[in-house]
């Protein structure tokens, strides 16, 4: 077990899992770290829960499925954890003519997937074009992929390494122009469309044609991860990965504080940071300072040396349930079965979303609140006693969309209110059976139902008005000149260091900016660098 010490080579604040990603890394060079965490436990929103009372079933409560953690900083830090494949990649239902009806796109059968293609648009061709648009995005993201645990490349670098017709065509779709002109180009049918934009508004307000490209940076991170874009359930529930991160880390000397509560960074020729544990104050010194929290936090911290920063506005409404069967849909030919085990994407079509994001930014509830569910245990039953798994129960996460942070300020609670019942009523609008019937109750009696506002997520995990990512997204590259061959983790200080979203690079599950921050701190100290 690590000795507690009033100096550390590197002090980490927040023990979210690229923090822990950043002091496996730093404890196995053979420094001494120690990591501050506000929360009583590790992990941050990589985690796994009981959310309800006497209900013995677990929910990855805040992040849901995993794509972009690199296979090397598993095999660098030794983890133990496991993610397994859903055999759907995607249900989306419908109406059309009055008839209800639905997109089933399988990860294991590809002629089940042309067949739902066909009874939708009524021929082979729209499902040609996706499958043309997969393919430009694969090649995106198997030349993308690999340069995230490097330092970073210029605009041209990386545009150099797109040569030929196919991946000119993806980086000019991706990177030069809105999203929406390439994806309309290709893509005809608005459900279709819909499916294929879904990515790019995960947390954030945004539309297929913003001229920022907002919705161009986001999209990229949720199509390259692994190569593929694929996403995957994580055995035992996302708090496997903290587990096992946290695990290294202490196998590799990290000092762990959790209750933690950092107050105050004071940086010069000897750094200082100051925080709150068992209401007593407490200051170590520092060589090396990294920051796991939202830049916009870390800034109210550094009391004698500012940083700028801005607050990126969150657009995002989760909800977490325990349901004793799986609902029947109105969408004949498909049993709940397959449509629960992919991602089931509601009232998330190409048009409705462009309303949806409208009606968002004036301030208002969408009236059709897109959003999309996963139910994790259709893959995973381990997160399930077994008389719960016995008796048919499963665990449905959902994320909803364009619920940008300011509708809640006024009343947090009585939105929040409102807003889950609006996605019950619009799920209602595709089952045959009311979800509300579906859910398990608890010892008290009470439904297994919770919801999550951007004001919670602020309040809970310390994200800026709910945004998820810390802040907007970055380019897998740099235009700033000065910053090619830097990690995307430097700040103005040459002793503190972004180690989590907030980095270049950063913002989902994915480890990166904590590699990256660890690498920067090898770098300066002149140790080897472990990629």
């Amino acid at each position: 077990m690590a000795t507690e010490q009033s100096k550390y080579d590197v002090v980490i604040i927040g023990g979210g899992h690229n923090g822990l990603v950043s002091a496996a890394y730093l404890a196995k060079a053979g420094l001494s770290v120690l990591v501050l965490e506000r929360q009583p436990q590790t992990g941050g929103a990589v985690q796994t829960v009981q959310a309800f009372n006497g209900v013995e079933a677990k929910l990855s409560r805040y992040s849901y499925l995993l794509s972009l953690f690199p296979r090397q900083i598993s095999t660098d830090l030794g983890l133990k954890f496991e993610s397994r494949r859903r055999t759907v990649a995607s249900f989306t239902p419908t109406v059309r003519n009055g008839q209800h009806m639905a997109l089933l796109i399988s990860n294991v059968d590809e002629g089940s997937t042309v067949e739902s293609f066909r009874q939708l648009t009524g021929n082979n061709s729209e499902y040609l074009a996706y499958q043309r648009f997969n393919r430009l995005m694969e090649t995106f993201a198997q030349k993308v992929w690999p340069t995230l645990l490097s330092p970073l490349q210029s605009r041209s670098e990386m545009q150099s390494q797109f040569k030929d017709t196919d991946a000119q065509e993806a980086w000019n779709l991706l990177i030069e122009e809105p999203l929406g002109i390439g994806l309309e180009r290709i893509l005809h049918d608005d459900r279709v469309r819909g499916l294929a934009f879904t990515n790019a508004k995960i947390g954030v307000l945004t539309h297929p044609h913003d001229p920022s490209l907002l919705q161009n940076r986001t999209y990229l991170y949720h199509i390259i991860g692994q190569g593929t874009g694929e996403w995957q359930v994580v055995i035992g529930g996302m708090g496997s990965i903290s587990v096992a991160l946290e695990q290294a880390a202490l196998a590799a000397g990290v000092h762990i504080k959790t209750s933690a509560a950092v107050d105050a960074v004071h940086l010069g020729t000897e750094s200082s940071v100051s925080y709150i544990q068992n209401d007593q104050t407490h200051t170590v010194q520092a060589k090396y300072i990294l920051s796991n929290v939202a830049p916009s936090v870390l800034s109210t911290l550094l009391i004698d040396n500012p940083l700028p920063s801005q607050i990126d506005e969150g657009a995002v409404f989760k909800i977490n349930m325990v349901l004793k069967k799986l609902p029947r849909l109105k969408a004949k030919g498909y049993t709940p079965e397959q449509a629960f085990n992919g991602t089931f994407h509601m009232d998330e079509g190409y048009e409705a979303m462009n309303a949806s994001y409208q009606q968002a930014m004036q301030g208002l509830i969408p009236d059709q609140p897109p959003g999309e569910m996963y139910c994790q245990t259709m893959t995973d039953p381990s997160t399930l006693s077994p008389e719960l798994r016995a008796a048919g129960y499963q665990t449905i996460t959902l994320f909803g969309l364009d619920m940008r942070a300011k509708i809640f300020e006024a009343d947090n609670a009585g939105t929040r209110e409102k807003v889950l019942r609006s996605y019950m009523k619009a799920i209602d609008s595709y089952l045959e059976d009311d979800l509300e019937d579906c859910l398990a109750l608890d010892v008290d009696g009470k439904p297994c139902i919770e919801a999550k506002t951007p004001l919670d997520l602020e309040a809970e995990l310390g994200l800026p008005q709910g945004n998820i990512f810390h802040n907007n997204l970055t380019w897998p590259f740099t235009d700033d000149t000065a910053q090619v061959g830097t990690w995307g983790v430097e700040t103005a200080y040459p002793n503190l260091f972004i180690c989590g979203s907030g980095a270049a690079r950063g913002g989902c599950v994915s480890g990166v900016p904590g590699h990256n921050a660890a690498m920067k701190v090898l770098e300066c100290e002149g140790l080897p660098l472990n990629r």
